[in-house]
């Protein structure tokens, strides 16, 4: 019976321990420097994307809001289960609800310089049992860390596989995007930041236009300033032409 209940502990054990397989803290196709410097915390790695870069999930878990103003900043903790979780440090604001259960690919907020931060970028740890690990992405180990920006970079698969949410679609936009309550309201709600970012599904709308580029499709979003659920032209995409909307892998986005 002993060994029994032996190798039932053990077994439990394993489980509780096993890491999730963690991927890189920012969209499908980007490439950032990362480096570790001596007075970082913990075994964290500091990636150098640009304020505004969307900051995903790098697995599936719970995410929570925190700020502390003289050190991390805005920043969140998502809890994978098992023991293990991830930081993500100086955020510029928050993508989802505190508390929610969020996908792996999933945006959690922006990049941005809030907190005790020489600049944007990406603070980012893998902690188990609340005891920093070495960072390890697709299984592999990225140590030992460069002790400089632009040593080593990585870049992210981390949505390349598909959605990274059921209904949510990437694509690039070339500019800041003005945000509408509706696809034919003039009433600017908020703004979406250039970079990449998730829609939902496109509607036919007031057509935006400069010179021979336009678009009539306005696409269904999350707002990186202003309130969720609003409309941004498709004349914003960075690889489509007039009166196209597809999301970076050159799918069509559903109409809403």
């Amino acid at each position: 019976m002993l060994s029994i209940a032996a190798a039932i502990c053990l077994s439990w054990s394993a489980s509780a321990l096993a890491a999730p397989n963690f991927k890189a803290p920012y969209p499908c196709g980007q490439t950032y420097s990362y480096y570790h410097h001596s007075s970082e915390v913990r075994q964290a790695l500091d990636f150098n994307a640009p304020g505004g870069t969307p900051v995903l999930a790098s697995a599936a878990g719970s995410a929570w809001q925190y700020y502390e103003a003289n050190g991390a900043g805005n920043y969140v903790v998502v809890d994978h289960g098992g023991g293990w979780k991830t930081y993500y440090f100086h955020l510029s604001g928050f993508s989802t609800a505190n508390g929610a259960s969020v996908s792996q690919g999933q945006r959690i907020g922006t990049t941005g310089n809030t907190g005790n931060s020489f600049g944007a970028h990406i603070h980012y740890e893998q902690l188990l049992n609340g005891v920093g690990q070495v960072i390890y992405i697709n299984g592999r180990s990225l140590a030992p860390y460069p002790g400089g920006s632009g040593v080593a970079s990585l870049t992210s698969d981390n949505g390349c596989g598909g959605n990274p949410q059921p209904g949510r679609y990437w694509v690039d936009t070339f500019a800041n995007a003005p945000g509408y309550a509706s696809p034919t309201s003039t009433a600017q709600t908020g703004t979406l930041y250039a970079g990449t970012n998730y829609v939902f599904c496109k509607a036919w709308g007031r057509e935006i236009r400069n010179g021979t580029a336009f678009n009539h499709w306005w696409l269904k979003t999350d707002l990186d300033v202003g309130p969720a659920g609003q409309w941004v032209s498709a004349y914003y995409l960075s690889r489509w032409g007039n009166d196209e909307a597809r999301d970076n892998n050159g799918v069509v986005i559903p109409d809403c």
